[in-house]
């Protein structure tokens, strides 16, 4: 018999996913988060309520048709999922593990306990099957994209299934950019990036290693010998800021770029199976609270530090890295010193690093990034005893390009003028996207930037190739 109640549409608590126990995986390289079950992905899709305004798509920057995709998991059809999400997303393993869904299409969920909807996708990317792939009419044209990270193989992706014949072009020895050389193996498995990478070569997309733009061969010589209809530089954010404190010279100092390269690209992780080796001390500080910044905390543990250290001038309420992030590296044992600003790194006299002076803070008004402003205490230095630093705070990209490219403007901040949704540049037929035209941001952006630039470039080769047939 009916109670006259309603039935309420509001269901339990998120299910969150299972991970490493925090002793256990501080001794490893293995991935810390384990992922959902299928019992508790169809339990945590079946919160979902279908809105008839879904507003969490608004806040997905390559707009995934999310409810669609929950739809098709809620009926158990894992690949239809799969072929919802690719069709808007070509990176979804990528993305469902590094995107910052708290802050985006998790953030505009209406629902009391937003749905874990990077959770959903990253199962779907890892337990689909990949659809069958539908290509465009090939046309006669051809473009070429500088980097193989999440920016460029987006774009690749994109433009492939326009019909253009892609080149991609990576410095590197191995594909994936920031993907495979700045994210570590236990928040990203490089297998994950190949798999990924592989499904962009299907779509008939070139992939070249060890080419330099700029050295190996120029975008003007692509442009005007190579015969490419367009270029597009996605080249990232690869060089490191300094703090230009007395010194940064010394034996044991490393920049994020190169320790986190060594690790993960060059597998420092695995000395003495790979020859990279990395040798950090007992006590380490990191300076900056970053995402780069927690990864490079929580990795020197993995590699036998006793202590992290983050150094980090602003309050812990401040700190730029996700939240999830935060946690783990916590859990882990790295300690955040807050309100605390290096002055100088220490060295003895074979030049070794064996300490660094600090000096307290206080938080002012807020500033330009809506952060209160950190305001040094006076007479507060003290002297921090460790054994390597590592700076993390922030890239800038590498000016090799802008250098040996004509027409190409750059910002003060060594990024690429260009226009916000097409990614044009000043150099006729040069496009670009991702942290080289926007300073270091996320890997879901970075995808954003891709694929508007691939709409931009498939659009301005046919209204070119419609005006020379005009003519």
């Amino acid at each position: 018999m009916s109670t006259g109640k309603k039935r309420s549409r509001v269901k339990k608590q998120r299910i969150h996913m299972g991970s490493q126990d925090a002793e256990e995986r501080v001794r490893n390289f293995n991935e810390v988060s384990l992922g959902f079950t299928e019992e508790e992905a169809l339990e945590e899709a079946s919160r979902c309520l279908q809105c008839k305004r879904p507003k969490c798509i608004l806040g997905c920057p390559v707009a995934v048709r999310i409810p669609e995709f929950i739809l098709k998991l809620q009926e158990k059809d894992i690949d239809a999922a799969k072929e919802i999400i690719l069709s808007t997303n070509s990176l979804p393993a990528i993305t469902g593990r590094v995107c910052p869904q708290e802050n985006q299409c998790q953030e505009f969920c209406i629902h009391p306990n937003a749905i874990s909807i990077g959770g959903l996708e990253r199962f779907v990317a890892d337990h689909g099957k990949r659809p069958k792939i539908q290509l465009s009419e090939r046309l006669n044209t051809k473009v070429a994209i500088i980097g193989s990270g999440p920016s460029g193989l987006t774009c690749a992706a994109e433009l492939a299934r326009y019909g253009h014949e892609v080149f991609v072009y990576e410095a590197l020895h191995e594909y994936g950019g920031v993907l495979t050389y700045g994210i570590p193996e236990f928040r990203m498995p490089k297998k994950i990036v190949n798999e990924e990478v592989e499904y962009v070569k299907s779509l008939g997309v070139h992939l070249e290693t060890d080419i330099l733009i700029g050295k190996t061969i120029t975008v003007d010589e692509l442009l005007n010998e190579k015969g490419f209809n367009a270029v597009y530089i996605a080249s990232g954010a690869g060089a490191p800021n300094f703090l230009r404190i007395p010194g940064e010279n010394l034996n044991g100092v490393f920049s994020a770029n190169e320790f986190l390269t060594r690790v993960n690209l060059l597998k420092a992780y695995q000395f003495p199976d790979f020859d990279t080796p990395v040798i950090v001390g007992e006590r380490v500080a990191v300076i900056g609270a970053g995402n780069v910044a927690m990864d490079c905390a929580r990795t020197a543990l993995r590699l036998g530090a006793r202590e992290a250290d983050i150094i980090y001038r602003r309050s812990e309420g401040e700190i730029p890295a996700r939240l999830e992030e935060i946690i783990h590296a916590k859990d882990e044992g790295v300690v955040i010193g807050e309100l605390t600003s290096p002055l100088e790194i220490l060295g003895d006299n074979k030049g070794n690093v064996i300490g660094l002076k600090c000096m307290r803070m206080t938080l002012g008004t807020e500033d330009e990034s809506g952060r209160r402003r950190p305001i040094p205490i006076p007479n507060t230095e003290f002297i921090f005893p460790v054994d390597t630093v590592i700076i993390a705070i922030g890239q800038r990209p590498n000016q090799l390009i802008a250098q040996t490219t004509s027409g190409l403007e750059t910002t003060k901040w060594g990024t690429f003028v260009h226009e916000k949704e097409t990614g044009k540049t000043t150099r006729d037929r040069v496009f670009t996207g991702g942290d080289v035209a926007t300073g270091a941001a996320t890997v879901i952006l970075a995808m954003e930037a891709g694929r508007k630039a691939a709409k931009a470039i498939h659009e301005m080769i046919l209204e070119r190739e419609l005006k020379e047939k005009s003519d």
